[in-house]
């Protein structure tokens, strides 16, 4: 990166966005060509992938119980799956395959109202004994929602891939930034791009990898979706990932601004953890309450405004249908004025923090003027 912007500086200074591009282009070449970058995100896919084909499969596997039957088969269990049936010839054979262990239980005809009785040898088994009973037709009228595993599985996919991506350009941002001022190497950056350019392009070239890392990840769970023959919710994922997506955009910068102004603070590698930590929080919080709240319709429908948290509040509430047309298009405004505010704010204390060397610099001085 040095060599690049001193060499272009023995003839003029670059503009801001010649310097904003110079740097994003730095930034993402140094990822794509890190062997760290490239394992992850192979294993990241991998795991996407497999993940999927593994609940599939795991999912649409059903245990059979084994049962001996005297007799004609119950009604009840003629069409059911879930038994495997033996035929004996008599209520002693019967008795006799429960004893050795080759069928958990027996159906004999005996003389009661039922018509049979179950034989077993401890126990018998809860999922005969519940197929052979007569329940009540149950009738609602207020049934209560339940938020089923589904809606669980949505929200961490989404909050996942969103917290993941953030933390680890975040991460990436605030490591590359004290190690420049550390080394000193950002007093010569200074010398041929402004400030605001070399943030600029920080943050673009971040946005640039974590958009991508995150379409290939949402591709990878397509693909997953289309292997294991999960077409409807495919369709059903189609436009809650479209919007996932532009919110996602928005988002990154706002979260990737925030590291980007808090390693500006520091400038010993030893001292980032005071300002990464308030960083993360803003991305945790917002991510555990969309995932332990996701069955709360009100708790849902303030995380789709807050800006931290609507790019994972507000699809998951789309992909069920809770959300009206005009809500993503209101959450959206909010999120982009909102990291417009954020990044201004951010370039002012990068501005004025940049070149300070030694101790933390307070927020409070980082926001006065130059």
């Amino acid at each position: 990166m040095s060599t690049n912007v001193t060499t272009k500086t023995k003839t003029h200074r670059l503009n801001t966005w010649g310097a904003t591009l110079l740097v994003a282009e730095r930034e993402i070449l140094s990822q794509v060509r890190s062997k760290a970058f490239i394992i992850s995100t192979v294993i990241t896919l991998a795991l996407v992938i497999g993940g999927i084909i593994l609940s599939s499969v795991l999912g649409g596997r059903t245990e059979t119980t084994p049962i001996a039957v005297v007799g004609s088969v119950p009604a009840a269990m003629a069409d059911s799956e879930a038994f495997d049936v033996t035929e004996a010839a008599d209520r002693s054979a019967a008795e006799e395959l429960v004893r050795s262990g080759d069928v958990d239980a027996a159906l004999v005809p005996d003389g009661s109202a039922v018509g049979f009785a179950v034989v077993a040898l401890e126990e018998a088994p809860d999922g005969l004994v519940s197929a052979l009973s007569v329940s009540p037709e149950v009738e609602l009228l207020e049934p209560a929602e339940t938020a089923g595993p589904l809606r669980f599985i949505i929200g961490l996919g989404f909050g996942l891939v969103f917290m993941l991506a953030v933390l680890g350009s975040g991460a990436t941002i605030m490591q590359n930034t004290v190690q420049e001022k550390q080394s000193r190497v950002v007093e010569i950056l200074l010398a041929a791009v402004p400030a605001r350019a070399l943030l600029a392009g920080k943050i673009l070239g971040n946005s640039v990898i974590g958009v991508g890392t995150a379409a290939a990840i949402a591709a990878a769970a397509a693909l997953g979706l289309a292997i294991t023959g999960q077409g409807e919710l495919l369709d059903l994922l189609s436009a809650p990932l479209i919007w996932f997506v532009v919110f996602f955009i928005f988002g990154f910068v706002l979260v990737a601004s925030v590291f980007a102004a808090g390693a500006a603070l520091v400038s010993r590698q030893e001292d980032t953890g005071a300002v990464m930590t308030p960083a993360m929080m803003l991305v945790m919080i917002p991510y555990f309450g969309v995932v332990f709240f996701g069955d709360n319709p009100f708790v849902m429908t303030i995380l789709s405004y807050v800006p931290f948290s609507a790019p994972v509040a507000m699809p998951v509430r789309m992909f069920f249908g809770e959300a009206q047309w005009w809500e993503p298009l209101i959450s959206l405004a909010l999120l982009v004025i909102a990291t417009a505010i954020v990044v201004l704010v951010a370039s002012k204390i990068y501005s004025n923090s940049l070149l300070r060397m030694g101790s933390r610099v307070s927020l409070r001085d980082a926001l006065k003027a130059s």
